[in-house]
Formats: C-alpha cells, sequence, structure tokens
C-alpha cells in the first residue's frame, strides 16, 4: 500500500468517462487498499479511481465517522439504479481543495455492483452515505461536483479557482 496523489481541478483525467473494470486481480487489489489509505490520509469519505490518476471505475466509501455504524465500502463498476427524492446540502471534494458549494443530489438511491472479492452487491442508501456514492459515482462519469451548480455559480467558481491556482503557481 501507499499513498497515491489525489488530482486536482482542471487535471484532465477528473473529466473522462472511466473504464468498467474487467478483472479483479492483484493490482486491483493493491490499488483499492492504496485508494483507502489514500481516503483516509486526506482525509476524505470517498475517493475515486479516476482521482488517483486510474480509468477504472472503482470507488470507496467511508462516511462512519459521521454516521456511524455503517463499514467500508469498495464498489467496483458501480451504477445508481433508482433514486428518489431531492435534497441540496454542502458538499466539498478532496479534488477540489479548498471549496465547497450546496449542490442538490437524491435524497435516496440504489446503487448496485461487485465488493472487492467480486460478489455483487446492492445499496440503498440515505444521507450522508447516499450523497458520497453519488458523488463518486459521478467521478467514474467524468463530472465533478461543480459540474452540477448553476451555470453563473459555476463561471463564478471556475474564475475564482483558476485565479487562486494561478497566483499559488
Amino acid at each position: 500500500m501507499s499513498l497515491l496523489k489525489i488530482r486536482t481541478y482542471p487535471d484532465p483525467v477528473l473529466k473522462k468517462k472511466a473504464l468498467p473494470v474487467e478483472s479483479i486481480n492483484g493490482d486491483l487489489q493493491e490499488l483499492i487498499d492504496s485508494m483507502v489509505e489514500t481516503m483516509y490520509a486526506a482525509p476524505g469519505i470517498g475517493l475515486a479511481a479516476p482521482q488517483v490518476g486510474e480509468s477504472k471505475r472503482l470507488i470507496v466509501v467511508d462516511v462512519s465517522s459521521k454516521e456511524g455504524d455503517i463499514p467500508l465500502i469498495v464498489l467496483i463498476n458501480p451504477e445508481i439504479i433508482q433514486s428518489e427524492g431531492r435534497i441540496v446540502s454542502e458538499e466539498g471534494c478532496l479534488s477540489v481543495p479548498g471549496y465547497v458549494s450546496t449542490i442538490p443530489r437524491a435524497e435516496k438511491v440504489y446503487v448496485k455492483g461487485h465488493d472487492r472479492e467480486g460478489n455483487p452487491i446492492e445499496i440503498e442508501a440515505t444521507g450522508l452515505l447516499a450523497r458520497a456514492l453519488q458523488h463518486e459515482i459521478d467521478h467514474i462519469n467524468g463530472t465533478l461536483f461543480v459540474d452540477r451548480m448553476s451555470p453563473i455559480k459555476r463561471e463564478f467558481f471556475r474564475k475564482r479557482y483558476l485565479r487562486r491556482l494561478r497566483e499559488t503557481a
């Protein structure tokens, strides 16, 4: 295991749709372990493979520090199969450090995928877990949380964020 570099906006890898995981092997298990270690070190509650430069449909999520008894979730090739309701809440992202915004999301989601051993898994989620799953699945689809902002708010973000990047470079 090792800490991985988290890619930050505007890195092009963050805008590409990730490729499906075709086989579960030792390399994938190492990537999962490194992603989990990187997520905890950041610290964050979720991480998608594109955020560490890997074009794979793989996410890790752990909301236990904020929502109690929910264990670490590893999802391979996850997809949202159903969503219900709508809620607007504050959200941030490890790939957009130092920036938070209110983002609309589904209140409840049903997600299917495979666990790290390849077993099929289905999750019904609400609250922070639902938000985290949607956020990370967005990443593997090439969508950042800032893409969910209104066009005016998104343009304001881009100008401000890119100016800040230039000033710190």
